[in-house]
């Protein structure tokens, strides 16, 4: 009996609806197989939505994804958008799903694969084996801190203030996430924070350590970001799971990301709580400057297709053949222009999404 589920889609902006289009038709080639029925809804988001309503993040929007099993995001923004008010900027849109959908916890792995080494730019022993998991807090921090703005001061000089604030229920949720994330890798927790200088980092350090206690199998260790950021680069396979706030794991896990030799690989979840639908997205942003050209790589979105059956859908074989015919495709020798190497066959978005469909079958 065929399984039915509620996908809203948000294209979004530049090469967004390129990378949709090829992911919603392996996800199409992935129902037929086992037996999934996928009703979609598109909705605006972003750029897109600034243009055809005036706002980032339309009511219509919102309301789509809260009827929704799952939301499956592309990328926003572009230089087109980038002198507006920030209220009325892409990210701003982005923010706003995050908020309104309580999306508190970011998984975002950098895992190498054999076939891709040779496109990182670090040294073959370096970042041969790497599979790291970082956890990024997104609800809170200097993201969603108030006060925030820019502001006259008495003597007429313009004040920018952003605030970085967490509580500890806060870091204690996305704490257990983290943890019950190392539970099933290799039971390694490294937190983030800068302690040694910031007041909301040591509540950080504090509530993570007094967490430890309810999980004993998983070895805890603490980095101050700035020498996390250096290690990442330096001796990245010492890591397995990161778990740090919102600020730390944007640059961390973009970081990470390159380690991998593209940002265009790397997928993305960000989750609420049990039985609330959450958001898989690329990593990376819209690339408005190959937009429209057939250049754009669609395995992070494929990949973050797979992240959402996994962690929404309960479809675990099903992702599980997507991730396959990923490494199916790359052993084939294809290759985008981003990890594009000698020898490779060189294509472009909608010849990688026809070689994926050939894989699965």
């Amino acid at each position: 009996m065929a399984q039915h589920y509620r996908i809203t889609l948000l294209p979004g902006d530049g090469i967004g609806p390129e990378i949709m289009t090829v992911a919603v038709q392996v996800l199409e080639r992935i129902g037929e197989k086992f037996d999934l029925v996928f009703e979609w809804t598109e909705a605006l988001i972003g750029g897109s939505a600034i243009d055809a309503t005036g706002e980032p993040f339309p009511a219509a929007t919102l309301e789509a994804c809260l009827n929704s099993d799952s939301i499956l995001l592309a990328a926003i923004g572009g230089y087109k958008w980038d002198s507006l008010p920030r209220n009325l900027r892409p990210e701003t849109g982005l923010l706003a799903l995050r908020s309104s959908l309580n999306l508190f916890a970011n998984l975002r792995p950098a895992t190498i694969l054999p076939q891709l080494i040779e496109a990182s730019t670090l040294k073959r022993d370096v970042v041969e084996g790497v599979d790291i998991m970082v956890v990024r807090e997104l609800t809170g921090g200097l993201y969603f801190g108030q006060p925030r703005g820019i502001f006259t001061t008495e003597t007429g000089e313009k004040r920018g203030v952003n605030t970085m604030t967490y509580t500890e229920s806060e870091i204690d949720r996305i704490g257990h996430v983290a943890f019950q994330t190392a539970m099933k890798r290799r039971k390694k927790l490294c937190s983030v924070d800068k302690c040694n200088v910031l007041e909301v980092s040591q509540l950080w350090r504090d509530t993570i350590i007094a967490l430890s206690s309810e999980y004993p199998e998983v070895e805890l260790t603490h980095m101050y970001v700035d020498n996390a950021t250096m290690q990442l680069i330096r001796n990245p396979k010492q890591f397995d799971t990161i778990v740090t706030s919102n600020l730390f794991g944007d640059i961390l896990s973009d970081a990470a990301a390159m380690l991998t030799g593209s940002i265009g690989m790397l997928p993305s979840a960000s989750l609420s709580h049990p039985g609330k639908p959450g958001v898989y997205e690329p990593v990376h942003g819209s690339a408005p400057d190959i937009a429209g050209q057939d250049k754009s790589n669609p395995l992070a979105q494929i990949l973050s297709a797979a992240m959402m059956l996994r962690y929404d859908l309960n479809q675990s074989a099903a992702a599980d053949a997507i991730e396959a015919a990923v490494i199916t495709v790359l052993d084939q020798g294809y290759r985008t222009g981003d990890i594009a190497s000698e020898g490779m066959t060189i294509v472009g978005c909608k010849a990688m999404g026809e070689a994926l469909l050939k894989a699965l079958g």
